[in-house]
């Protein structure tokens, strides 16, 4: 349930190009880090397989007619422009707050805003710079003003340059029924419950919470006499109640399922397909969450980029092997030239040496790389059978 929700089995996922797998995901998370590509590519790239990277690129950011959007939902992510409306309860709540890390200044939020409304689309760049001269962190105060600005929704982002934010007004950009609806906090965090169900299959409370960060849902929720629990936001969004099995003795534990994810064909058993054979970014939906990561694959992951080198077990940058439905392996990609370079790859079972053989060699065409060089891989025995393997599909 929860792979073909994820888009990762079957050709559902497929339908619909890049646009149709971001409502189905309804958030792709974005991350500066780019070893093979940027995360929103590679979550693209996992479901939809080759496709080529400007098209993925366009898909997300077309010039001429916005699709999506960026805003705060797991992280700063990649969102539906059709989801506008219902993240207006934290819009609502960073007013309240008001502040987020830095203090911004009314007049410089001011200027900032006469500026866009007169010139257009800005980056922060075209604004008057993002940083005083120091450290990534030390913005200036037009970047601060600019994305409270963000913050607040007096302007969206809909399209970046490179990897730079352009800055716009939502009515230039959306349809004046996106723009202009301002749902109640219960009727947006039960659709946020409905998408989280959707794009998971089957979540728990901590599931539904977590996808896209509900319980930061901020003072509106915390005093707005909303009284939406977990369960009733799952309720009014249509979810199914059901019981999983989880921990060591499988004991029962109370979830929700979509109505989709439970669709069976006559016989009672779930719907089959192919199972997608790829590398993930760890910033993927599926296993974005180390907890049900482990609760639903019994596979224990975490990024080690912001780790010291020395103390890192796995790698700077390390991608899981998704194959026949499992999780089975990972290694730390790099590149270099034409050269796709796996500089550390764990092998959790034997029967894994095909699988990333074939994964490395279909992400290795993907980026424009026509060889594969692996530097170190565990266990060693396997090295010569994924050689063999690699040998094989001519790289």
């Amino acid at each position: 349930m929860v792979l073909r929700a994820q888009g990762l089995l079957g050709a559902q996922g497929r339908r619909g190009g890049v646009p149709g797998m971001l409502r189905q995901l309804g958030a792709v998370q974005l991350d500066t880090i780019s070893v093979l590509a940027r995360s929103h590519e590679l979550v693209a790239y996992a479901r939809l397989g080759p496709v080529g990277r400007a098209k993925v690129e366009q898909a997300y950011w077309h010039p001429r007619a916005p699709a999506a959007f960026e805003y705060w939902s797991h992280a700063a992510c990649v969102l539906p422009a059709e989801e506008w409306p219902y993240y207006a309860f934290r819009r609502r709540a960073f007013v309240v707050k008001g502040v987020r890390w830095h203090q911004s200044h009314p007049d410089v939020c001011e200027r900032v805003l006469a500026r866009i409304r007169a010139e257009g689309p800005l980056t922060a760049t075209e604004l008057g710079g993002a940083k005083k001269g120091g450290p990534w962190w030390d913005w200036s105060d037009t970047k601060i003003a600019v994305e409270w600005l963000l913050d607040t929704g007096e302007v969206i982002c809909a399209r970046r340059v490179g990897w730079r934010r352009v800055y716009d007004l939502p009515e230039r950009v959306l349809p004046a029924e996106l723009a202009g609806a301002e749902p109640g906090a219960a009727e947006c965090v039960t659709r946020l419950a409905e998408v989280a169900g959707r794009a998971l299959g089957v979540v728990t409370q901590a599931d539904l919470s977590d996808y896209q960060r509900l319980n930061y849902a901020g003072a509106e929720l915390r005093s707005g006499g909303t009284g939406l629990t977990a369960a009733a936001a799952a309720e009014a969004a249509g979810l199914v109640p059901v019981e999983i099995a989880a921990g060591r003795r499988g004991r029962a534990v109370p979830a929700w399922a979509h109505p989709a994810a439970v669709d069976s064909d006559p016989g009672g058993q779930p719907r089959r397909g192919r199972h997608r054979t790829t590398l993930l970014s760890p910033f993927d939906s599926l296993i974005w969450d180390r907890k049900r990561t482990l609760r639903v694959f019994g596979f224990e992951h975490s990024l080690e980029a912001y780790v010291p080198q020395h103390k890192r077990v796995h790698g700077y940058f390390t991608m899981p092997l998704l194959a026949g439905g499992q999780l089975i392996g990972r290694v730390d990609p790099a590149r270099d030239g034409r050269t796709l370079i796996a500089r550390k790859l764990t092998l959790d079972k034997p029967s894994a040496a095909e699988p990333m053989a074939a994964a490395l060699a279909e992400a290795a065409s993907w980026v424009g790389c026509d060889s594969v060089r692996v530097e170190r891989a565990e266990p060693s025995h396997l090295v010569p059978r994924l050689q063999s393997a690699l040998t094989g599909l001519g790289v």
